[in-house]
């Protein structure tokens, strides 16, 4: 990718995975990424838990705001990565789609959390030396 790539995350309620993916893409690229989360049913705030999670890796995701899917966020980007939003997300020719079957974490704990934390982590930083390596 010759640009500034765009990512955009999404899951159904844009409130856990697809949250916690945009703040460590945000913090790991910084402005080499521009990052976007959406979801096909977002809730009405981000999940606490997955808050807390991130807040243990030094990265504050608490003033994030669910947002809904649209169809120029993913005509916007050039990497769409869902997070079991199943047949929500519209296909678009030319852009790299990636389905990563990660745990929701709405309604657990925070031990349950990390885990799923972590390995959005280490996909994360596959994906930035990718699409955008330093």
């Amino acid at each position: 990718m010759s640009t500034k790539p765009t990512v955009l995350f999404v899951c159904v309620h844009n409130a856990g995975r697809s949250q916690m993916a945009a703040g460590y893409l945000q913090h790991l690229a910084g402005d080499r990424v521009e990052v976007l989360s959406a979801g096909s049913k977002p809730g009405n705030e981000i999940n606490a838990v997955a808050v807390a999670a991130m807040a243990e890796e030094g990265i504050d995701i608490a003033g994030n705001q669910p947002k809904v899917l649209t169809d120029e966020a993913v005509e916007a980007s050039d990497v769409v990565i869902t997070m079991g939003c199943g047949d929500e997300c519209r296909w678009y020719p030319g852009k790299r789609y990636e389905d990563w079957q990660l745990e929701d974490p709405a309604g657990q704990g925070i031990d349950a959390v990390r885990p799923i934390r972590d390995e959005i982590r280490t996909r994360i930083e596959a994906l930035i030396s990718e699409i955008a390596p330093a």
